[in-house]
C-alpha cells in the first residue's frame, strides 16, 4: 500500500516540476515538483523537492528552513547521509528518514560511483518560505 502511495505520489509531483537555483556542479539535480497550501493546518504549505544524484554526486552540507519538517524517501539507489553529527547512515531505494526544523545535514550523497540515485523529499513548511535550503559555502 506504501509503495502504491509514493509512487502515486511521485507521478503526481513529476507533473508540476520547476526548478531550484543552486550550484549543481557536485553531480546533484534538485526540482520543486510540488506546492500546496494545506487547507486545514493555515499558514503551511506542503512542498515536495526531487533530488537526483548522478552517479559520486553529492550536495553540500546544509540547513533547511527553520519551519520546516521533512520526510525523504529513497525512489532509486542508495543515498548517505548524516544529521546534526549522528551516525551516517546509508538509505536503499524504498527506505524513508525524517529531518525535523534546524537540524544541520552535514552529509548528503549518492552511496554509489556508478549508479544514480533519486530522493523525494515531502517539506511541511511556512506557505511563505521561498528559502528551503541553505548551502554552507
Amino acid at each position: 500500500m506504501i509503495r502504491i502511495f509514493l509512487c502515486a505520489t511521485t507521478l503526481l509531483f513529476a507533473a508540476v516540476p520547476s526548478a531550484i537555483a543552486h550550484d549543481a556542479s557536485r553531480g546533484e539535480k534538485v526540482t520543486m515538483v510540488y506546492d500546496q497550501p494545506l487547507p486545514n493546518v493555515p499558514g503551511k504549505s506542503m512542498k515536495g523537492v526531487l533530488v537526483e544524484y548522478a552517479p559520486g554526486g553529492t550536495s553540500p552540507a546544509h540547513t533547511h528552513a527553520s519551519s520546516a519538517f521533512i520526510y525523504a524517501t529513497v525512489l532509486e539507489g542508495a543515498i548517505t547521509s548524516q544529521v546534526n553529527g549522528g551516525p551516517v547512515t546509508v538509505y536503499r531505494a524504498g527506505e524513508s528518514f525524517s529531518e525535523f526544523p534546524g537540524d544541520h545535514h552535514a552529509v548528503s550523497e549518492n552511496a554509489s560511483k556508478t549508479e544514480r540515485a533519486r530522493l523525494l523529499a515531502v517539506f511541511v513548511v511556512d506557505t511563505k518560505e521561498t528559502n528551503l535550503t541553505v548551502y554552507e559555502k
